[in-house]
């Protein structure tokens, strides 16, 4: 009998025996599991790796490369991969340095890289593209220029292919398409740094450099580093991209990541990319859509024209329809005390088109929030979009229009149009390219007559794993310790849009199994999970957070998260639940987890109850991070680094596991980019403050201990507060200064 080893996607581990051959066709695989006369059927679709004693029949010999795999569960494994080990939704192949269970089957969907263990500039020399007379000649070259000062065409190549040792591959995927040159062995990291000082204006990629000089195209290095990373070329010209595909990524994602869907089969979903050697590409996008991701390699310009002709030419944009209103404007005219109702007959299909493109604007370009603020008078309808945190001035409306526009968004939510006087609150939905997008609508009346609205864009959206919130080793090790506690309450506290809720999705998603009933209480419901019972409150029918709390505790729950403690009543019950066997989350409003302790107290919390419950209080805050594609590495880095220790010694004292030695750090600095829009930041990372349920916290809390001595006590326990995180993170080229002490006090 064949015994076997399963990794599944969630993290466990099956053991049992094969009961049917396994062949390369195969969508699925039988198992007898191991302890018992059970026979399950795992489809390969929920599996990261197989691991078999025996390898299947008719699989070894003939050819074999040497590959480094990493699956999406974050194990790395250095297996020689046969010519003939390619089944259906995977490939087979033998580990390296283990006795046991040395042949695995990967599948597919469950592999994050691979990579080919051969340098880059080896394999630019099997594929022709780089001759050893190159080299010979690029050296001659070097050497004459090098007495005239003028080293920027010489160095590129000398040393080219075969010189040096290569180095570990674990961390390359991590760099730039130049430094994967050099640690192939390409180029030397001396001759890169005097190629960048020889450039006069914009610096270069090595990669750019080689491509600039003649000495390979930018086609011919990316059909190398395709080859690298096990990925196909291909040629955008002549693919014609399914509807189902780039219904799958917006616009603004696709722009965001510079990628081009090509088609979608089945859960896998084909993405053209310029950078293979970038993880969090294919990390971003299996989170963004849910879909396994199969990444292939094109050119930038391809990719950036593809983006131009299926998704920008293919409607109205919100500038194009505003332009052709301009004209009409003045034959709309809006009185103060008129039937907001006939504001919609003249213009009506516009303004249905407008609004409709506005909120699809607002999703392709990541906005979290659309603001429409209307000027006094005659001034115009601002409208604003939040992203990443900040706002921005997006598009401005003739003030001929604004009622329209107001009473549009009022039919859309099914709210009262002729109510001016006081708020009013709905929601939206809009179907787009086969998702399905809701919108948060509040109406807030103004002086004047005037009514201001903000949507809150609540796409649906799937948990990170724990590894993808950003939590530092330290924090995670401590979090996850927590989480595989039977009962006890875990809150997670900041303010709004501090991504409280992803972060409570994500610790449900690592115990969501089938051992346990969890029950949710959200208002709204923002992300959804399989296995998850999850419950939408609604205040107006009496349906409080606190009801669902009651009906939860009747319907026999393992764990159970609120969405929030909003007062008394709900906090109690959650402390009640938690000290009778549950496992209960929520979250607080309050600024870090010592506030969040007395908080709850001074709100009539029994200390005792409270403090046996708890189990940890993980506050947040969401800080910009730099754009990956033009951070440099900041100058005076040793100058920084004593600021930054400086700065942590003053907060946490002389707690030496938490200084990072010089050696380990990286300063980067902001550049801007068309990437990122010139701001040179890019996306958002997580600051964390994790105080657990000590003993010595516990003791604390019950004593009735003030907010900076239980901030002291934590801090003894291990405790980094949410500064501490930031300093930490700048250290290490995520984030900067600046945007930490924006977020942090």
């Amino acid at each position: 009998m064949n015994e076997l080893r399963i990794r599944l996607k969630t993290g466990d581990e099956v053991r049992g025996v094969l009961t049917r051959s396994f062949k390369h066709q195969d969508s699925e695989i039988e198992v007898q599991v191991e302890g018992g006369r059970e026979t399950l059927i795992f489809s390969l679709d929920e599996i990261c790796y197989i691991r078999f004693m025996n390898p299947p029949a008719g699989i070894g010999g003939g050819k074999e490369t040497i590959e480094e795999v990493q699956t999406i569960a974050g194990e790395t494994f250095r297996v020689s991969v046969p010519v003939n080990g390619k089944f259906l939704k995977g490939f087979l192949g033998m580990l390296h340095g283990e006795e046991s269970y040395c042949t695995a089957f990967f599948t597919d969907s469950g592999v994050r890289y691979r990579q080919d263990d051969r340098r880059t500039g080896q394999i630019l020399e099997d594929q022709g593209y780089v001759s050893p007379e190159k080299v010979e000649a690029a050296i001659r070259l070097q050497s004459e220029q090098a007495k005239g000062g003028d080293q920027d065409a010489a160095i590129l190549l000398a040393d080219a292919v075969d010189e040096g040792e290569a180095q570990e591959h674990a961390h390359m995927h991590h760099a730039r398409v130049g430094d994967i040159l050099v640690e192939s062995g390409l180029v030397t990291r001396e001759q890169v740094e005097a190629a960048f000082k020889s450039q006069k204006g914009k610096k270069l990629q090595v990669g750019e450099l080689l491509i600039m000089k003649g000495l390979i195209t930018e086609e011919q290095l990316l059909s190398a580093l395709a080859t690298k990373f096990r990925l196909r070329y291909i040629d955008l010209d002549t693919v014609i991209p399914s509807d189902a595909a780039l219904g799958a990524i917006s616009e603004g994602l696709a722009t965001r990541l510079k990628v081009f869907p090509i088609s979608l089969e089945g859960r896998t979903l084909t993405v053209a990319t310029s950078s293979p050697t970038d993880l969090s590409i294919g990390d971003n996008l299996r989170f963004s859509t849910n879909f396994a991701t199969e990444l292939v390699v094109a050119p930038q310009q391809k990719i950036a024209a593809a983006i131009e002709k299926y998704y920008r030419n293919r409607v109205d944009t919100v500038d194009t329809l505003l332009n052709s209103m301009k004209g009409e404007a003045e034959t709309v005219t809006i009185e103060e005390e008129a039937d907001d109702t006939r504001l919609l007959f003249e213009p009506d299909s516009k303004i249905i088109s407008l609004v409709n493109r506005i909120l699809i604007d607002a999703y392709n370009q990541g906005a979290s929030d659309i603001h429409f603020e209307p000027g006094t008078g005659n001034e115009p309808l601002g409208i604003r979009y939040r992203i990443d945190g900040e706002c921005s001035a997006a598009h401005k409306v003739s003030a001929s229009y604004k009622g329209a526009i107001l009473v549009r968004i009022k039919i859309m939510a099914d709210l009262n149009i002729a109510e001016r006087r006081r708020p009013q609150s709905g929601k939206i939905l809009l179907r787009y390219r086969q998702k399905m997008l809701e919108y948060r609508v509040e109406i807030t009346p103004m002086v004047g007559g005037r009514e201001a609205a903000v949507l809150r864009l609540l796409a649906a959206s799937k948990p990170l794993p724990l590894t993808g919130l950003g939590l530092t080793p330290h924090n995670l090790e401590r979090f996850m310790d927590i989480l595989e506690k039977p009962h006890g309450i875990i809150l997670c506290v900041g303010p709004t849009g501090s991504g409280k809720t992803t972060t409570l999705h994500s610790a449900l998603g690592h115990i969501n199994t089938q051992e346990r009933k969890i029950w949710t209480a959200e208002d709204p419901v923002e992300i959804t999970q399989t296995g998850l019972c999850q419950v939408q409150v609604n205040a107006k029918i009496g349906f409080t957070f606190a009801e669902a709390l009651r009906s939860f505790l009747r319907a026999d729950p393992d764990v159970i998260m609120i969405g929030e403690m909003r007062d008394a009543e709900t906090s109690k019950i959650s402390i009640e639940a938690s000290l009778t066997g549950h496992l209960v989350f929520s979250t607080l409003h309050t600024n870090s987890a010592p506030e969040a302790a007395v908080r709850l107290i001074e709100m009539g919390m029994d200390p005792f109850n409270f403090s046996d419950a708890l189990l940890g209080i993980l506050a947040q805050r969401l800080a910009k991070r730099l754009c990956p594609n033009c951070k440099k590495p900041a100058r005076d880095q040793r100058q920084r680094y004593d600021e930054a220790v400086a700065a942590l010694r003053q907060i946490a004292g002389e707690r030496p596991n938490v200084i990072p030695e010089f050696k380990e750090v990286n300063f980067m600095k902001a550049v801007g980019c068309d990437s990122c829009g010139g701001t040179g930041y890019k996306g958002r990372i997580a600051l964390h403050e994790l105080m657990t349920g000590s003993e010595a916290v516990k003791v604390a809390i019950r004593h009735g201990k003030g907010m900076d001595e239980l901030r002291s006590i934590a801090m003894d326990d291990g405790m980094w507060t949410l500064k501490m995180d930031g300093l930490l993170k700048m250290m290490q080229g995520e984030t900067d200064l600046e945007q930490v002490l924006k977020v942090c006090m």
